[in-house]
């Protein structure tokens, strides 16, 4: 699978309503056949800043992610609303899902 984080910086002014602001967005991505998930959590140190967690089946579905309408919108709607250009990492990693941290296991009994 593609496995992407991204860090996106908004702007004070928007912060609050940034999730509105990607409703449509973050819907299109996670309606697409090869989104195996697309998150968006809020820093607990910065409300300024959004962490984008993304995983794509395999590279193809990420390239179609790229390619579609939905992506083409947000590069031209999205930075109006941001500080800087947001920062990212990105692997192609084995497997189709989350591993369990084993360090933390919880006893289901």
């Amino acid at each position: 699978m593609i496995f992407i984080t991204a860090k996106f910086r908004v702007r004070p002014a928007d912060a609050e309503r940034w999730p509105e602001i990607v409703g449509a967005f973050t819907e299109a991505t996670r309606a697409e056949e090869g989104c195996l998930w697309f998150d968006w959590s809020r820093s607990l140190d910065d409300p300024t800043e959004y962490v984008l967690v993304e995983a794509f089946r395999d590279p193809e579905a990420g390239g179609q992610h790229v390619g579609s309408q939905h992506f083409k919108d947000a590069r031209m709607t999205l930075p109006p609303h941001l500080v800087e250009t947001p920062r990212i990492v990105n692997f192609d990693v084995p497997g189709v899902d989350w591993s369990e941290l084993g360090e933390l296991s919880v006893d289901q009994s």
